[in-house]
């Protein structure tokens, strides 16, 4: 089943074996395509992973250490083809990630991006309140993974307004005035979690329940909470608290990997899309795990054809918690935390002879 067929799919409820079976075929096929377009991707694998395609399971795939992309321009299609470079936050003092965006792809991720935000969005455009600066978005052929995020949302939404400005400090008078004009409907919020955490809740002082009809999707930032002892239901309590939100959908994803968009269901557990999965590997042997183990998380996609980014070991722990259970099948997992900075062995002299691409 090709990448486009996919996306005809329902992004969610869709068994684990048959997932396994479209994805095998799809992942087998964009290793080829990126061995043969790019050189240095095609020397790691035959380093690392001389058996390739030897196997039929997605998780004996090849895949890329995600560092690789702070050090390393990969991309599988002409430099003329790129029309946009993704690039992370860069956090920690580290460099940012680079990833190249030919059409196809950049089109594929907006395809899947549609598909998956309805299933907590409905198919109505909501006024929209960013919580962010309007300059986030202004970048140009460069963007930034913010950036790119934002844009992805907003024709989930309607009525725009962002929250914050250029120095991130709070638009209140632009806040209360979308919320005086729209607080009384059903409208959507988004932001990246640090974002909403620090500024969402001073904003809602003299407003209580005031989110009580929003809707908030936000992901990412969690690394920073986690010193300040918020978690998940941490972050939800207090903004229940603070202004009666009833509604928050998080979600995990990352610029190095555009389209993977796993969404947090009912159950408050993370939910791999039709196009997309999650693997678990022992950070000692990087063998998969069983269902409950926790370990280091790989995600794939069938969604990148311009960049190598189809199989990528994260920086994340993880757990599967449950498999084809409830209305969402398919892996259903949390995210426990970030693993202590190492790379993979080989991983520099794979890709360093002739340069990133």
């Amino acid at each position: 089943m090709t990448p486009d067929l996919v996306l005809t799919l329902p992004p969610f409820g869709h068994a684990q074996a048959d997932k396994e079976s479209w994805l095998r075929d799809g992942l087998a096929a964009l290793t080829a395509h990126h061995r043969a377009a790019c050189p240095a991707y095609d020397r790691w694998v035959g380093a690392m992973f001389p058996g390739a395609g030897a196997s039929g399971r997605v998780a004996d795939q090849p895949w890329l250490p995600v560092g690789v992309f702070k050090t390393h321009m990969l991309s599988s299609v002409p430099e003329r083809d790129v029309v946009r470079i993704l690039a992370s936050s860069g956090t920690s003092g580290q460099a940012p990630s680079r990833v190249p965006l030919d059409a196809v792809t950049a089109a594929r991720q907006a395809r899947a991006l549609s598909g998956i935000m309805p299933a907590v969005l409905g198919r109505r455009r909501l006024p929209m309140l960013i919580i962010d600066n309007e300059d986030s978005i202004a970048s140009g052929a460069a963007l930034s993974a913010r950036g790119a995020g934002i844009l992805g949302m907003m024709p989930f939404g309607r009525h725009h307004a962002f929250a914050l400005d250029r120095d991130l400090s709070l638009r209140r008078e632009a806040v209360d005035g979308f919320l005086d004009r729209w607080g009384g409907e059903p409208f959507l919020v988004f932001g990246f979690t640090f974002m909403v955490w620090t500024h969402l809740p001073p904003a809602m002082a003299e407003r209580k329940a005031a989110l009580a009809n929003a809707i908030l999707v936000h992901g990412g930032g969690w690394k920073a909470l986690a010193g300040q002892g918020v978690d998940n239901d941490v972050f939800k309590a207090v903004l229940r608290r603070d202004a009666g939100l009833e509604r928050a959908v998080s979600f995990y994803g990352m610029a190095e990997q555009v389209g993977s968009v796993f969404l947090e269901g009912d159950d408050g557990l993370l939910h791999a899309p039709a196009a997309a999965d999650v693997i678990i590997r022992d950070p000692r042997t990087w063998d998969e795990v069983p269902v409950g183990v926790p370990g280091v998380i790989q995600v794939v996609s069938l969604l990148p054809t311009s960049y190598p980014g189809h199989s990528i070991l994260t920086e994340d722990m993880g757990v599967i918690e449950t498999v084809d259970r409830g209305e969402w099948k398919g892996k259903a997992f949390r995210v426990l935390g970030r693993v202590p900075r190492a790379e993979p062995r080989g991983c520099s002299d794979a890709l360093a002879a002739g340069g990133g691409r």
